[in-house]
């Protein structure tokens, strides 16, 4: 019974979070997604160190590189460094970039889950994942 509580009240949650991210939006918000990953990843802390993983984002060298490659699709001339991945600011500007690239459509839902699984991330495995940052949304 505390499992299908607490997984209809996951649902409602998503669902408010959702309805305003379904249409495509350049500018769409997302400090608070961003800020409740940072708090699953690192608790803030911009220093956290993971392997390859770095920064309040815990971000890889991989995802440094893509970043820029999506950029350079774009004809920016702008580019992200390793040491990047240290700053708050910058570390959210490329999970934006991502973002627009992979999440055209602004689903926060596919944005946590691929945040940790990837673009083509499996949902069982990111479930708990899942659980974490949304209770952070809450």
């Amino acid at each position: 019974m505390k499992i299908a509580l607490k997984y209809v009240f996951v649902m409602i949650s998503f669902f408010t979070f959702t309805v305003n991210s379904s249409a495509q939006n350049s500018n769409f918000d997302w400090s608070n997604v961003v800020d409740a990953i940072m708090m699953v990843e690192s608790k803030g802390n911009v220093n956290a160190r993971n392997g390859i993983y770095c920064g309040p984002l815990q971000i890889s060298p991989v995802l440094v590189s893509e970043v820029n490659n999506i950029l350079k699709r774009r004809n920016s001339t702008k580019r992200y460094s390793l040491n990047d991945r240290f700053n708050k600011q910058k570390s959210k500007e490329m999970f934006e970039v991502i973002q627009s690239y992979y999440n055209p459509k602004n689903n926060v839902e596919r944005a946590i889950r691929m945040w940790q699984g990837g673009i083509n991330y499996k949902v069982s495995r990111t479930q708990r994942y899942f659980e974490k940052v949304m209770s952070y949304l809450n």
